[in-house]
């Protein structure tokens, strides 16, 4: 048996979200044939998506029905050169924005990095809140970042995630107060000057609006996608439509929309409460025909996550977590199908 042969049995390999087999949509890289192993490269980018690793499953089945041991690696070209890579052991940078504060932006972030962690993958959590750092209160990160002798800084961890952000770095109570020069300067250094080390994914949460730090981000990084945070009503959704604005003007892919504080769940009479209003997000979604990534709850033990530091994607037996969970799987699939159009 040659590559050939092994192209026409990865023919029989659906991928489900483009509609087409991997061969005819150039996500074969390159195959070699060694005796009875078949090497293959898949144009695959979002590592531990549970579609992309359906893909690599399915591979393994077809060229195990056919007597071949496969050997497989994934390798996406993004277009970028070596030059120009900003954050070259960095796979795909997610930034999580919201139109308006108050929303529940970082919230989603923290657990959207740590469900990717969950799932296995090396995460990274940037906190470019300059101004409004509180990151680290939300995943009980005590420790400071360590410098080298090189004078790099060496991130903290936490729940298998890198972090970094401003509160590492000033005071507790020290209020930040700096102009756009400075604030571009110091998100510049924290991106170039950390050992990152080689990441899956970085989560960035960005501060509400469309100011300068999302400016920076856009014009210093490649961004795999952007996820919106928005609540159900109307005002949250009218500031939401900015920053779709503003990440179409930078040919930025929107990964979703993820609308929180859907209903309140009370814990007394066990109703339903559309506090904010109901269906918002969905409909916004269905307006500017992006993916909704769902709904999540307002639920008294997220907030009591976030004060005790303990992301609640990470409890099990949550009903809010599990809605956490399944966002975090459909933004690791989009960014797959970002990624795997564009081969």
């Amino acid at each position: 048996m040659d590559a050939d042969d092994v192209l026409d049995l990865l023919r029989e390999v659906e991928d489900p979200d483009l509609g087409d087999d991997i061969v005819s949509l150039n996500l074969v890289n390159d195959v070699t044939v060694d005796g009875e192993t078949a090497r293959v490269s898949l144009a695959l980018g979002a590592p531990y998506s549970p579609n992309e690793t359906g893909i690599a499953d399915r591979v393994r089945e077809v060229l195990a029905d056919a007597g071949l041991e496969a050997d497989l690696s994934a390798e996406v070209d993004d277009g970028i050169s070596a030059d120009e890579q900003v954050l070259p052991n960095v796979e795909n940078i997610i930034a999580v924005a919201s139109g308006k504060g108050g929303v529940g932006k970082s919230t989603v972030a923290v657990n959207l990095a740590a469900g990717l962690s969950k799932l296995g993958a090396r995460v990274g959590l940037f906190d470019a809140d300059v101004y409004g750092p509180n990151v680290p209160r939300m995943v009980d990160a005590d420790e400071v970042p360590q410098a080298t002798a090189d004078e790099t800084i060496v991130p903290p961890e936490q729940y298998g995630m890198q972090l970094m952000s401003m509160a590492f770095l000033v005071g507790e109570d020290d209020p930040v107060i700096w102009r756009g020069p400075m604030v571009h300067k110091i998100l510049t250094q924290l991106w170039e000057d950390v050992e990152w080390g080689h990441l899956d994914y970085m989560v960035v949460d960005l501060p509400p609006g469309t100011g300068d730090t999302q400016l920076t981000l856009l014009q210093s990084v490649p961004i795999a996608g952007a996820v919106i945070v928005t609540t159900p009503q109307e005002v949250a959704l009218d500031d939401a439509r900015k920053g779709l604005e503003m990440f179409g003007k930078h040919d930025t892919p929107v990964l979703g929309i993820a609308e929180n504080m859907a209903t309140f769940k009370c814990p007394d009479c066990g109703g339903e409460h559309p506090i904010f209003g109901e269906g918002g997000g969905e409909r916004f979604a269905a307006e500017n025909d992006m993916p909704f990534l769902g709904s999540v709850p307002l639920d008294p033990a997220v907030r009591h996550g976030g004060d005790e530091g303990e992301p609640i994607v990470l409890d099990e037996d949550s009903e809010t977590g599990q809605a956490f969970r399944d966002m975090t799987e459909r933004v690791a699939n989009n960014v797959g199908i970002v990624k795997r159009r564009r081969q």
